[in-house]
């Protein structure tokens, strides 16, 4: 096995549909799987008939770069496999080094030509090599249910042989569908909805809202926590955390408790459109699943969707709580999001939560929050009124109200 030469076999699913536009994403691919591997090693990655290959000749540790490229979004399947000649006794001196010493009751030999002028089919190399391992091996043949299946991909200068393909996430490379800003909210749906998002080829901006120096920033470290983690997937993040508890603290004081969350949802999509598109994304994700808390009903949300002028998009709309925690616990966002912090939202929290917002409530309960500016030295997280701009800054913004609402973010 030390003579044998290691690759990472890469195979994609949906990027091979992609037609016209298939390059494109197919470079968008490989731009992030040199990045995922960047620190590990030296890799050189070449294109294949259907397939990207990382050649890892020289390198110390080729199942830690296997591990990496299975978290790459658009990879569907990796593979840690061992190229040679494309001959019969080549392909048997490698399934000799792959087999010998291992146990299994049952094996397959899982055979494909990416060329069809090789002088013998894949039947007859299925054949040929199941019947070498059952010389070598006690088994014998399972082609549905294998213990152990061998798969053999013979190319036109060369063969790649290995076992035990690894999944990846499948879908898009991340980059390849433009940019999203996500309200990451430190609970356990939003991190997920984010990495959906990655996977549909996303680049994600993260903004978390606080309500520091009235609550502990607690949640500011859980966010940190969870970007840290979705950054392996996406190589880099942004996280923008926006002081919120002086504009809660006013509309406290002028929204019926039934219509507040509500409203601070909207308030939230104006400030995070502001911050989108400052940082180039062209829609909003969250968290949200129908029905789930009493926010997240289809009359609330509709009212919510008032407020924004770009797309809001909600990849978790139709998932219930027990699908998404298994896949937050899947991800390593899960132990994360549990850690007790104090949410924004459970500031000045009303225990009476509308269900249903009226359509006219939420503009009318908006047009009376108008919350002034911080004095000089005091204010938001304690931060001077230099620090602070109205309505001219990209942070601030309009309601769509009659009146204008100045919004006061911290720079």
């Amino acid at each position: 096995m030390a003579r044998l030469r290691p690759v990472v076999l890469v195979h994609y699913h949906e990027l091979g549909l992609k037609r016209g536009n298939r390059p494109l994403f197919l470079r968008h691919l490989a731009r992030n799987l040199r990045r995922a591997t960047a620190d590990i090693g030296p890799v050189n990655l070449r294109q294949v008939s259907g397939r990207i290959l990382l050649e890892l000749d020289e390198h110390p540790d080729p199942a830690a770069v296997r591990e990496r490229v299975r978290r790459v979004c658009g990879v569907a399947s990796a593979a840690l496999a061992y190229r040679v000649v494309s001959t019969v006794e080549a392909m048997k001196a490698v399934i000799a080094g792959l087999v010998d010493g291992r146990t299994f009751a049952s094996f397959r030999i899982s055979a494909r030509r990416a060329f069809k002028t090789y002088p013998m089919t894949s039947v007859e190399l299925n054949r040929e090599l199941g019947a070498f391992v059952l010389e070598r091996v006690a088994s014998k043949v399972d082609l549905r249910q294998p213990e152990l299946e061998i798969h053999v991909e013979v190319m036109p200068a060369e063969t790649f042989v290995y076992v035990d393909p690894e999944p990846g996430p499948g879908g898009l490379p991340v980059g390849a569908s433009g940019t999203v800003a996500a309200l990451l909210s430190g609970g356990i749906d939003s991190p997920v909805a984010a990495w959906r998002m990655m996977k549909r080829g996303c680049r994600v901006v993260f903004v978390h809202f606080h309500s520091v120096p009235y609550l502990p920033p607690t949640s500011q470290a859980k966010a940190r926590a969870l970007v840290a983690r979705l950054t392996e997937w996406q190589y880099d993040s942004t996280l923008v955390l926006v002081p919120f508890g002086e504009i809660q603290r006013e509309i406290v004081l002028t929204v019926p408790p039934p219509a507040r969350v509500v409203i601070y949802r909207r308030l939230m999509v104006r400030i995070a459109e502001a911050l989108a598109r400052k940082h180039g994304a062209l829609a909003l994700t969250t968290g949200e699943s129908l029905g789930q808390v009493a926010s997240q009903t289809l009359s609330n949300i509709a009212r919510i969707d008032e407020a924004a002028t770009m797309p809001i998009l909600r990849p978790l709309i139709g998932m219930d709580k027990l699908e998404i925690t298994e896949e937050a616990r899947r991800l390593g966002t899960f132990d994360i999001s549990i850690e007790p912090d104090a949410d924004c939202c459970t500031l000045f929290a009303s225990r009476s939560r509308g269900s249903s917002a009226q359509a006219a409530t939420a503009p009318r309960s908006t047009r009376s929050s108008s919350p002034a500016p911080p004095k000089g030295g005091t204010g938001l997280a304690g931060a001077s009124r230099a620090a602070f701009r109205r309505l001219d800054h990209p942070l601030c913004c309009w309601l769509d109200t009659p009146e204008p609402l100045p919004i006061w973010c911290q720079v």
